[in-house]
């Protein structure tokens, strides 16, 4: 079954691009490298009002704007200025810095993975509203939840085009939602999908206490992505089969799972004696793949 990743855009972003590189993005030119290209007069409506808010602006408008202050919101200003100008590279490299993408891991992947994550991501993008990981852009600053004079809030903005284009995009298909409330406003689902997974990540204590992860979300989301990209899980029951960092375990019991559709919000949770249980689970599988092999070769030689 097809499948799609919904994933936030990165606020960490590299700099610089390749300077030789073609005009790809259609906001300049043409629609190579440009996968939504139907947004076009969108982002060029978005782009010019922001420059034009930028270029008039008081310090204390554009802090509230970008949400930064100091020589950070004076990159944001110098950035903003250069967005037609821009060199370019694709979403993927452009917000590796992210601890996101970084735990994504997209140079150590296989070929095959990493042609499913082009194929297969969705970006959520303040400025250009839905990306694909390999579609070329400019460095920027603008989250989702901003608000920019003459557009209104970014959200709101990109709501229509992107809940018509991605209900259309995802109909059919099994959807891992890796996205934040900011981003999720942007989006009216139609529930056109297959199924689709939430994934929330809890921590326990030796008293059986719970706590939701905050610190260390992001990376726990990158190795999702990379798990999926790779392994393919389309059930509750496939990402059992996970090994993630730290632990997380599936918790059946309160995952929240349709019956009717297997999709659903699943919760994982670390909690102590993780890594007996592991080990006692690779042993497990070790013990049945050697039981199945043994299997197979009695049946072959009694073939013979």
């Amino acid at each position: 079954m097809r499948f799609s990743i919904l994933l936030p855009a990165s606020e960490g972003k590299q700099t610089g691009g390749n300077p030789l590189a073609p005009d790809m993005f259609d906001y300049r030119s043409s629609n190579t490298f440009n996968y939504f290209n139907e947004f076009n007069a969108e982002r060029r409506a978005l782009i010019d009002a922001l420059q034009k808010q930028v270029k008039a602006g008081e310090a204390d408008e554009l802090e509230t704007l970008f949400g930064v202050k100091g020589d950070t919101l004076q990159q944001a200003v110098d950035v903003t200025g250069e967005l037609y100008r821009s060199p370019l590279i694709a979403a993927i490299d452009r917000y590796n810095p992210g601890v996101m993408y970084a735990a994504m891991q997209f140079p150590e992947l296989p070929t095959g993975a990493q042609r499913r994550l082009l194929e297969n991501g969705v970006i959520f993008s303040g400025l250009f509203g839905l990306l694909r990981p390999d579609d070329l852009i400019p460095n920027y600053r603008l989250k989702m939840d901003a608000s920019v004079n003459e557009i209104g809030k970014v959200s709101s903005y990109w709501k229509p085009l992107i809940s018509k284009r991605l209900n259309e995009l995802l109909e059919g298909q099994v959807v891992w939602n890796l996205l934040p409330g900011a981003h999720a406003a942007a989006w009216d689902d139609e529930e056109t999908y297959a199924r689709m997974f939430h994934v929330k990540f809890y921590r326990e204590d030796e008293s059986g206490e719970r706590k939701a992860v905050s610190h260390g979300l992001k990376e726990l989301r990158g190795a999702l992505v990379h798990h999926i990209v790779i392994e393919l899980p389309e059930t509750i029951e496939d990402i059992d089969e996970w090994e993630a960092p730290d632990g997380f375990e599936v918790d059946f019991g309160n995952s929240e799972i349709d019956e009717e559709t297997g999709g659903g919000t699943i919760v994982m949770v670390s909690s102590p004696g993780w890594e007996e249980r592991r080990a006692a689970r690779r042993k497990a599988r070790r013990e049945a793949e050697a039981e199945a092999a043994a299997a197979k070769k009695a049946r072959e030689e009694d073939d013979d």
